[in-house]
């Protein structure tokens, strides 16, 4: 064979070989799928940091074909940018939502409900804490899943207690006496406070209305006369405004000492906060010391209020690669690398793990537990802010729990309709 040939043999070898190569990498592309992930892990954060080297790389490899496009916001920018994207039809495929969006979204239309989609959705839901899925739960179907949550329980300042001779209250009773025996003036002169409230909104009375055994509203959320204005929720109210006229609870004025230099100061004796107090106290006051407790018994048990977010699928997603993608975000592997950052799981098995126990977190686990979510209504935001104004109405003195509590059950109801 001469070098003309030889060489026009090599070319057309070379050249059907790489048009092989070309149309194999095209079929594969073609076989790819791409899923949008919009979240708000701030970008430079732990958590982002373990979702976009660990879980996605993880779930990439587990689910060979499918490809996931993350996407961090601000926290309010996301909620945003969804509302802007639905009218541009430029949605993602999941996003990370607060769970107070979860009602809004829903009532628009851009949410998938899981339960009627999937067949083993009640699978993937008995995997997870009942409290923290309740916020999916919106008008009789599932539009999220639980994927991290909080709660608050009561930290309290040993040196106060000790020095008033009080032991840690477990319930209701003990707690109202042990905020009234905490307050008053101290060594100094300075007036202390039992208790900081830092807002009368549902985050920070609902634990209260709760646990005195009360209700906003029926099991369905779709009525709150006889349950926002009933005798245990009207107890609870007058009971909290009571001992803020005596003076045992502030925080919620203008002008208050903010809640973590009162507590480090050993201005206030307690106060119910959340996962992310004790990284505050440690940096601003490392010597105070403290220690916490749940909400003590009452009528209604021991019931804080669940915070935290969810993950949902968009009506325009690629459902199945979607759904996969959201399994594999609250599996118990995935929940237990983001607890090494901080995040409380809500997938069961994670929350036996001894690297969950092992958590700064741990003492908020049998919180969550019994905790609460706020009703999951689109209207929860101007019910919250109608709330804070019947109970803050209550503590001025402008009006009784009962009397604000039957205004509020009125304009409740018609918000819920």
């Amino acid at each position: 064979m001469n070098r003309i040939k030889r060489f026009a043999l090599m070319a057309f070898v070379l050249i059907s070989v790489a048009g092989f190569a070309f149309a194999q990498a095209q079929n594969e592309a073609s076989d790819t799928v791409t899923i949008n992930f919009w979240h708000h892990y701030s970008a430079q954060s732990a958590e982002n940091k373990t979702l976009t080297e660990v879980l996605i790389p993880e779930f990439e490899r587990q689910n060979p074909g499918i490809k996931v496009n993350a996407v961090a916001h601000e926290w309010a920018e996301l909620h945003d940018k969804i509302i802007i994207s639905t009218s541009s039809k430029s949605l993602p495929d999941v996003a990370r939502l607060d769970i107070a969006w979860v009602p809004e979204f829903q009532k628009m239309g851009i949410l998938t409900a899981l339960d009627s989609e999937f067949p083993n959705f009640a699978n993937v839901k008995n995997e997870l804490l009942d409290s923290a899925m309740s916020t999916g739960f919106v008008n009789g179907h599932y539009y999220a899943l639980a994927l991290n949550t909080n709660s608050k329980i009561v930290f309290y300042n040993v040196k106060m207690l000790k020095d008033a001779g009080i032991e840690v209250p477990k319930t209701t009773d003990e707690l109202v006496a042990a905020i009234e025996a905490l307050s008053g003036k101290n060594d100094k002169g300075q007036q202390v406070w039992g208790w900081n409230e830092p807002d009368l909104a549902g985050w920070n009375i609902c634990p209260f209305i709760w646990t005195f055994g009360g209700s906003l509203t029926n099991e369905d959320q779709t009525v709150a006369s006889g349950y926002i204005n009933s005798e245990a929720t009207i107890a609870a109210i007058e009971t909290f405004a009571e001992l803020c006229k005596k003076g045992c609870i502030t925080g919620f004025n203008s002008g208050d000492i903010p809640m973590t230099d009162g507590f480090g100061t050993y201005r206030y004796a307690m106060m119910l906060e959340g996962p992310w107090k004790s990284a505050e106290l440690a940096g601003a006051y490392p010597d105070v010391e403290y220690g916490t407790f749940a909400m003590p018994e009452g009528k209604g048990g021991s019931v804080s209020v669940l915070g935290g977010e969810d993950i949902a699928m968009f009506t325009n997603a690629n459902k199945e690669a979607a759904w996969k993608f959201m399994q594999f975000m609250t599996s118990e592997y995935a929940e237990t690398e983001m607890a090494k950052n901080g995040q409380i799981p809500v997938n069961k098995n994670a929350l036996e793990s001894d690297t969950v126990k092992s958590q700064s977190f741990a003492p908020f686990i049998e919180a969550i537990k019994t905790a609460k979510a706020r009703p999951t209504v689109a209207a929860w935001s101007q019910i919250d802010n109608e709330l804070k104004a019947a109970v803050f109405s209550v503590v001025n003195g402008e009006k009784s729990a009962k009397q604000a509590m039957d205004d509020l059950a009125v304009k409740m109801d018609a918000l819920l309709k």
